[in-house]
């Protein structure tokens, strides 16, 4: 990790909070800056001191994990999630998933599996612990984080997106939309970014996957 990646934690036993502190204290790039004990604590963190990543139990009081997952995830779109509780089941997993995070970790599991999930999450990737693992699980989470990215666009960029698929070149786009060819660029640009997507084929594949662009 080149930089310094800003990490909230939010587990309401303290003890549990203190080994993954611990843990995490020995990341290099890694930085705390907030615990809370409880969903609406950890929230209100989250508004307030803007981590790039929240690591969440599930069962919390105020607010479940899940809860606080959705609303998190809907006012700051590009905030990192990861589940970190007791439930091993793929069934959490796929529910966590599916509703935003992007990473799930049981507290089972090994220590190095931490920096992992770190790791990949701030990649861009979706992380899920190998003891909860399986096809099936990683498969429908990445569709869900490809729609949840989708829905980030705005309704412009959704639209531009639709128009590099069907094959229509900036100037002809611009000519479309009657905007600047500068403004259609500005927001191709922004749509590499929310998607992560950083070429042409790339967004053409993504918008085909996603059901933008007719192929009969």
């Amino acid at each position: 990790m080149e930089s310094t990646i800003r990490v909230l934690l939010a587990d309401d036993y303290s003890l549990v909070r203190a080994g993954i502190r611990t843990l995490l204290d020995r990341i290099k790039g890694v930085e705390v800056v907030g615990e809370a004990a409880d969903g609406r604590e950890a929230l209100q963190m989250i508004r307030d001191l803007r981590p790039d990543v929240a690591m969440l139990d599930i069962t919390m009081p105020g607010l479940s994990g899940f809860e606080v997952l959705e609303e998190s995830i809907r006012l700051f779109p590009d905030l990192r999630v990861i589940i970190l509780t007791m439930h091993d089941a793929a069934e959490y997993a796929l529910r966590a998933l599916s509703a935003g995070a992007v990473g799930y970790l049981p507290k089972s599991a090994a220590a190095n599996e931490l920096e992992q999930a770190l790791d990949t999450v701030v990649r861009g990737e979706i992380y899920v612990s190998a003891a909860v693992a399986n096809k099936t699980v990683l498969q429908q989470a990445r569709e869900a984080e490809k729609r949840r990215l989708l829905k980030s666009l705005t309704p412009r960029q959704r639209e531009i997106l639709t128009l590099i698929a069907e094959g229509h070149t900036t100037r002809e786009i611009a000519r479309k939309l009657n905007i600047s060819s500068k403004t259609v660029e500005s927001h191709r640009a922004q749509v590499m970014v929310r998607l992560n997507i950083y070429e042409l084929a790339g967004l053409v594949r993504y918008a085909l996957r996603m059901g933008l662009v007719n192929v009969e």
